[in-house]
């Protein structure tokens, strides 16, 4: 039989006070970082911290101040994605980096289904976090509405096309597609398609408007594979559709490394060697990118930084300042690799 474990006693603020001989008062100034602490009672404070164990409440100090110091990151993706996209994992740790320098906490929020979205939105209204910072958004996306109705400090990853007024940092993906998809015809491509993806949001319609873009009159919707997902399951999926649709097909591009890390495992196995018989181009620079065989020609966004300078906004509003709520792009540029 095992016993159950009793609950510890929690040593308070009275009891630091007492082990170190001050008054309540000091104890609260050394705890709060405030001047007008003598050193002798700044030490001995800190070693009677340590001998009682005391632990700070800061549930109890956050009803006092109202703010939880924590930002939410809210993740509009499949659980997978979370961990298969190496973008979320760059925008998560450029986010955590700037909240980590500000004494902030990271909340991870990933919503996958409806029910996420209920539960997530009562979160949100509890107080629990003091802003929050979307990625993947999609249009018609209900968190994006709760965070409009609610005021919260918030920020995009990207641009929801139906919500105004709320900021957010983001890339031209329609230059960026633009742009290797012209560098792709250059090559001496005759019959270029293309593998979209995320097309509920700013980012897949964008592309796919600059893929056409490029093309000009070349352009052949029919050649325009439409999958789901940043993934490479969607590549290996939407290439397969691809040859079908056109076995001629001498040039691809994909959406993302992940999705271009697909096509090029279909077009082994169908015998297509590339960049010989296929040339193939991404979009993101990431690891993807470098691991696939050959690697990837590809569109660098700086995705840790869209983290960084997303997390600065948030702070800047929870500080009272003026945030442009018109939005910031970031730079891009093309990575020429073998692929292609």
């Amino acid at each position: 039989m095992i016993a159950r474990r009793l609950p510890t006693t929690r040593a308070t603020i009275n009891d630091v006070a007492r082990v170190a001989g001050v008054s309540r008062g000091t104890v609260s100034r050394v705890l709060n970082s405030e001047a007008y602490v003598s050193e002798a009672a700044q030490k001995a404070v800190e070693t009677a911290i340590e001998q009682v164990g005391y632990v700070r409440n800061t549930a109890a100090r956050n009803l006092v101040t109202r703010q939880s110091h924590a930002i939410g990151l809210i993740v509009h993706e499949p659980h997978a994605m979370f961990l298969e996209d190496p973008n979320i994992g760059s925008i998560l740790l450029g986010t955590n980096s700037v909240l980590s320098d500000a004494d902030y906490q990271l909340v991870s929020l990933v919503i996958d289904s409806d029910r996420d979205s209920r539960r997530v939105a009562q979160y949100l209204t509890g107080g629990f976090v003091d802003g929050v910072i979307i990625v993947s958004a999609r249009a018609h996306d209900p968190i994006a509405k709760i965070v409009s109705q609610i005021g919260i400090p918030a920020a995009f990853v990207g641009h929801p096309v139906d919500i105004e007024g709320i900021p957010y940092v983001g890339i031209d993906n329609f230059s960026a597609a633009k742009a290797i998809t012209t560098r792709l015809m250059q090559t001496g491509r005759s019959t270029i398609g293309m593998i979209a993806a995320g097309l509920d949001r700013d980012s897949g319609q964008d592309r796919v408007a600059g893929f056409a873009a490029a093309l000009g009159n070349a352009y052949d919707p029919s050649l325009v594979v439409k999958v789901p997902l940043y993934a490479h399951s969607s590549g290996v999926e939407g290439m397969r559709e691809l040859l079908e649709r056109a076995p001629q097909v001498d040039g691809v591009f994909a959406a993302s490394d992940a999705i271009a890390a697909g096509v090029l495992d279909v077009l082994r196995e169908a015998g297509r060697t590339v960049p010989g018989d296929v040339g193939v181009v991404g979009f993101d620079d990431s690891a993807w990118a470098i691991r696939s065989q050959p690697p990837l020609s590809t569109v660098h966004q700086p995705a840790g930084q869209l983290g960084r300078r997303a997390a600065e906004s948030v702070l800047a509003q929870i500080r009272g300042e003026a945030v442009d709520s018109a939005g910031t792009f970031l730079e891009t540029h093309i990575v020429w690799r073998d692929s292609a």
